[in-house]
């Protein structure tokens, strides 16, 4: 399986190709070869910066002689006026590489300002908010880490790092207890360690989920109320998330019933980028 920074250079690697293919010609036929040149990073609208690392990873895959020099890192808030960072070098590689940078750090920017709002919503709760599996294809790493970054948490990366019972695979496995009994025994013959969560409907799913020992039961649809009723009945023996059409208007009383994870596929589905621009200086 590959690595966190080998996925990232793919990624990069992939967008280049897409981008730049055989080379930018309006760049190569109006720019002399040598010509030095700065760009700056200008914040445009307010939020929390994500993506400086990776795009200090774009400039040097590109062209390592390219000089970056930070002034804002990555999750800290910004606003309109700031400046990022000045990267410094031949203008041909500052100018190939600014769309691409920009497109990923308006992208994670935009993710970690979201993911921040609500949070914020559960201040002084013990209840973090969780991302989802819908990301954009390829871009998974890169948004999982802007949600850390604006202070929620991850769920599972993929497929591979955390076992997730749904109603699917309950109902085709014959019902909880078997599905349940088939993971454990999956993972004791594979040695694998990982943890167990299961998705349930209702109080009866619930009771069956305790009785089979998983390690954290998500609510699936629940109002809050019944999210209530249930965090009461499962009185801390598992981790509990609550999932499914869950706002930021009804974040706040989803965790006030005591939940540890509120999971929200809207901070990484549908998030709009943070503007900014990279201009000469």
């Amino acid at each position: 399986m590959k690595s966190r920074d080998e996925l990232i250079d793919d990624l990069l690697t992939l967008a280049f190709a897409e981008d730049v293919g055989d080379g930018d010609h309006t760049t190569l036929s109006t720019i002399p070869a040598n010509e030095i040149g700065k760009q700056r990073l200008i914040i445009k609208e307010a939020g929390i910066l994500a993506g400086v690392e990776i795009a200090r990873k774009v400039f040097q895959k590109f062209d390592p002689e390219l000089k970056m020099t930070v002034y804002i890192n990555d999750g800290q808030a910004v606003v309109p006026g700031d400046v990022a960072f000045v990267v410094e070098g031949k203008v041909r590689s500052l100018l190939q590489t600014e769309r691409i940078m920009l497109n990923i750090m308006q992208r994670m920017s935009g993710i970690a300002t979201t993911t921040h709002k609500y949070q914020e919503k559960l201040a002084g709760l013990k209840t973090k908010v969780l991302d989802t599996r819908k990301t954009t294809p390829g871009m998974r790493m890169l948004e999982k880490e802007a949600v850390k970054i604006g202070g929620g948490a991850n769920h599972r990366i993929g497929l591979f790092d955390m076992i997730l019972i749904k109603d699917n695979h309950v109902d085709f496995a014959g019902g909880i207890p078997q599905a349940v009994a088939a993971a454990k025994q999956y993972l004791k013959s594979t040695g694998r360690d990982l943890k167990i969560e299961l998705e349930v409907r209702n109080t009866d799913e619930i009771n069956q989920a305790l009785e089979a020992g998983v390690d954290r039961i998500m609510l699936d649809n629940f109002t809050p109320d019944r999210t209530a009723e249930a965090v009461k009945l499962i009185d801390g023996r598992t981790e509990i998330e609550s999932s499914g059409g869950i706002t930021i208007e009804t974040l706040r009383a989803y965790g006030e019933t005591g939940v540890d994870y509120i999971s929200v596929g809207a901070l990484t589905h549908s998030v709009k980028g943070l503007d900014m621009s990279f201009k000469a200086c």
